[in-house]
């Protein structure tokens, strides 16, 4: 349906392909990763609009191919009061008033033949979308993701969350051939997340998925396209595969590395050698050895392992402190409630101490981000905060702590940074170096904006962090580095997160919503309850198995014991074919 071949691409700033080349063909599902701020999102703007962008190289798509687009940032109007079902059916309805309108004419027409040829054109459209099973086939998607109890609410009033999932459902009710999609999960609960995997195995069209989520990563598709340093990387498997192949490689590489380093520093004594007799003894054949050697040296350089896919730095996330609080409690919520037109939470009651790392669990819709920013002003009569508590805080709407207008140098003297060289020298850690920090904000990917956010609440030196949805729109090595960071911190810290892999990895229990208040569960009873309920018998034994088989081969590369990682990358394989 599409084909790429040898496109390249570039900003004034950046350049961001070169020479790329992949597919998209029938039966694919496909996962799009990618650092942040590689280009993903503009890729997409290509392949949707390919006539307002000047590249190089061949873009070609089936003249017949349809494409649809569930985009990063959904716009709704708040003001209509559209239904779910008016809202997914849009164009279904269209076309039945289309029919009607035709229709009617006909009974005064005089001229028959416009008016045959307008309704066939439209029997056609309403075919091209399932025709009469089309209401059939939207109450099935609603039945699929669980969201049948709202089709006729008004779409204004749906949760972020459910907005998402609504505008998947329409789209794939369009029947595109290719259906792209730019982080649909972003912000999902765990719920929404497992109906988007359903509604995402139930398509049978072409899916291009630019995605960070673990979760889905894991569990949907059966192809990669990886983007990285302007050149891309295609994978025919899973997810789960690919990252296998990827650890593989990368002991292969550091082993030959290793070699050729050795091999290196031997010619390097050698050369030294050379240089030495050659201060005292100038016959012109130790001067041709010299050079002879001296070009063997540069041809060892030259064929270094250069290994874009695999040595993915990662940004360097570090939660500092100004001042330690002893052991004692930081924030106390006793009697808290919060409504807007129904009750969202009320009797709320719960303490963190100084160094607690909580996250808040709940569906979309029930509180949660009202409760963190009640915190965060301190406002609320029911929230205490210790009067030595320095609060940082991480908003999901980016808008809330970033100024857009702001580049990113104005944003870290507002900041109280003194300078602009300490300033680029501190945003190198969190991957922003070179012309973009004289950037606009606005500009940014939705990643590095929270990449930037990150770095404004390290900077702040904060002993308490709130963090509403931190990994949101972060690549996957980048939440990674957020999780060392957590795991290093010795603050308090209260997080929202729907991100699994985020919250058991890195807290110490979770305040779960249930039934408009809030109760603390054990790390241990969550991560049983969430398997019990979306994974097979056995299935979180196997994770962890390969999890702590990881770890050692990374430490046996550490160790440049690579007889001892390759001995685990077997145990590994064998471990993954079991999920």
């Amino acid at each position: 349906m599409i084909k790429v071949d040898k496109l390249s691409f570039s900003f004034p700033q950046k350049e961001l392909y070169r020479n790329i080349s992949f597919t998209l063909e029938e039966a694919q599902h496909c996962a799009f990763i990618g650092t942040s701020g590689s280009g993903k999102s503009t890729l997409i703007d290509i392949l949707m609009d390919p006539d307002s962008y000047l590249f190089e190289g061949v873009l070609e798509i089936d003249p017949i191919c349809k494409i649809g687009h569930v985009s990063q940032f959904p716009q709704l109007d708040k003001t209509k009061e559209t239904t779910v079902f008016e809202y997914i059916a849009e164009a279904f309805i269209k076309i039945q008033h289309e029919i009607t309108a035709i229709c009617t004419e006909m009974e005064t027409a005089s001229d028959m033949d416009p008016l045959l040829e307008q309704y066939q054109l439209a029997l056609d459209a309403l075919d091209a979308i399932g025709g009469d099973d089309f209401e059939s086939s939207l109450n099935k998607k609603l039945n699929l993701a669980n969201l049948m109890r709202l089709k006729d609410h008004r779409v204004a009033d749906l949760s972020g969350g459910e907005f998402k999932l609504v505008q998947v459902m329409k789209e794939m009710l369009l029947r595109p051939d290719v259906l792209i999609m730019d982080e649909p999960d972003v912000f999902l609960d765990f719920e929404n997340l497992n109906a988007l995997k359903k509604l995402i195995h139930a398509h049978k069209g072409i899916l291009l998925v630019v995605t960070h989520n673990r979760y889905l990563l894991n569990h949907c598709f059966n192809k990669i396209l990886h983007l990285e340093n302007t050149e891309i990387q295609e994978f025919e498997g899973r997810y789960i595969d690919y990252h296998f192949s990827l650890l593989q490689t990368k002991v292969e590489l550091q082993e030959l590395a290793v070699a050729e380093q050795e091999e290196s520093e031997r010619n390097e004594r050698i050369i030294h050698n050379l240089r030495v007799i050659a201060t005292y003894n100038s016959e012109a054949s130790r001067g041709k050895a010299l050079k002879a050697r001296v070009r063997f040296q540069e041809r060892l350089e030259a064929r270094r392992i250069k290994a874009p896919f695999v040595a993915i730095k990662q940004p360097a996330i570090r939660f500092g402190m100004d001042h330690e609080i002893e052991d004692g409690t930081v924030i106390k919520v006793g009697d808290y409630s919060v409504a807007f037109d129904e009750l969202l939470l009320e009797k709320v009651d719960f303490e963190l101490k100084s160094t607690d790392k909580v996250a808040i669990i709940g569906p979309n819709g029930t509180g949660k981000t009202t409760l963190l920013r009640d915190i965060f002003t301190n406002h609320h009569a029911a929230i205490t905060i210790h009067a030595d508590a320095k609060v940082a805080y991480l908003s999901q709407l980016q808008g809330e702590m970033l100024t857009d207008s702001n580049t990113i140098l104005e944003e870290f003297i507002a900041a109280g940074f003194n300078a602009y060289d300490e300033i680029r020298s501190y945003l190198l850690h969190y991957g922003f170096e070179g012309e973009i920090v004289d950037q606009k904000i606005e500009s940014l990917s939705g990643g590095e904006k929270n990449m930037l956010q990150l770095a404004k609440v390290s900077a702040s030196k904060a002993n308490v962090l709130l963090l509403d949805e931190p990994t949101s729109h972060l690549d996957t090595y980048s939440q990674l580095a957020l999780e060392k960071a957590v795991a290093d911190y010795k603050g308090a810290i209260l997080m929202i997160s729907h991100d699994f892999y985020s919250v058991v990895n890195g807290m110490d229990y979770v305040l779960i919503i249930e039934e408009k208040t809030i109760r603390k569960m054990s790390m241990r009873k969550f991560r049983q309850m969430i398997y019990a309920r979306h994974f097979d018998q056995g299935y979180l034994e196997a994770e962890q198995h390969k999890k702590t088989v990881e770890m050692k081969i990374e430490l046996a590369l550490k160790e440049t014991d690579f007889e001892r990682a390759k001995t685990l990358v077997d145990e590994l394989e064998a471990l993954i074919k079991l999920l």
